[in-house]
């Protein structure tokens, strides 16, 4: 059995072919934005000059949040094979960056395509999801539901019911455990000496179900 071969299509497309040289591949996967359709189906065409089927994927609205939609569904609906994630076929940056991102959160392998060479990327093969504490999944979920919270770690901690030191660790951490801040979940601003709390992208990613997680299984 070969590999699943997931690409975004960009400027860079013909880094497919050099990554399924060097990985057996039994499926490409492109992931194409609406003004790269055209680009895929050509792409398509070409591979299966060399009958490897492939499929198209059109990633509509926001870049990020389709990526990594995509590649959550994808691994759902591929459990148990090996996927692999080539973030060298799209622009530098965007859904490249996207793809890159998506595959480490969920755990699987990816390639850096440069000229003729390939290289496995140090990704985890583990869950990110399981990295986190309850209770950083539950301040998660609350900056995800209330929108208009929070304008300092003061006004989190009284809103969820936590205590303001065990709010400060979870979202900065220590020596010894990363916070949420450290972790790219949430962002802080500083403004008159109250430290305001939002999510990031990839943390309002998660919360929403693109990152795969033991809860989906």
């Amino acid at each position: 059995m070969g590999n699943i071969v997931v690409a975004p299509v960009g400027s860079n497309i013909e880094n497919v072919f050099v990554g399924i040289r060097e990985f057996p591949t039994e499926k490409v996967i492109l992931m194409a934005t609406p003004d790269r359709v055209e680009l895929a189906e050509k792409t398509k065409k070409e591979l299966e000059k060399f009958k490897i089927p492939t499929q198209i994927r059109e990633i509509k609205g926001d870049v990020w949040e389709g990526t990594f939609k995509a590649i959550a569904d994808i691994k759902f609906i591929e459990k148990g094979k090996e996927i692999i994630v080539n973030p060298s076929t799209g622009d530098s940056g965007g859904a490249g960056c996207a793809a890159c991102s998506a595959a480490f959160v969920n755990g699987l392998k990816a390639i850096s395509v440069s000229g003729n060479k390939t290289t496995m990327l140090p990704i985890m093969k583990f869950n990110y999801y399981s990295l986190i504490s309850d209770r950083k999944k539950e301040i998660l979920q609350f900056l995800h539901d209330e929108k208009d919270c929070c304008g300092s770690l003061d006004d989190l901690s009284k809103r969820t019911g936590m205590s303001l030191p065990l709010i400060s660790y979870h979202i900065n951490g220590n020596l010894k455990s990363k916070g949420l801040k450290d972790m790219g979940l949430v962002e802080t601003t500083e403004k008159k000496g109250r430290v305001r709390v939002s999510l990031s992208v990839l943390g309002r990613l998660l919360v929403q179900g693109y990152v795969d997680t033991e809860e989906k299984k």
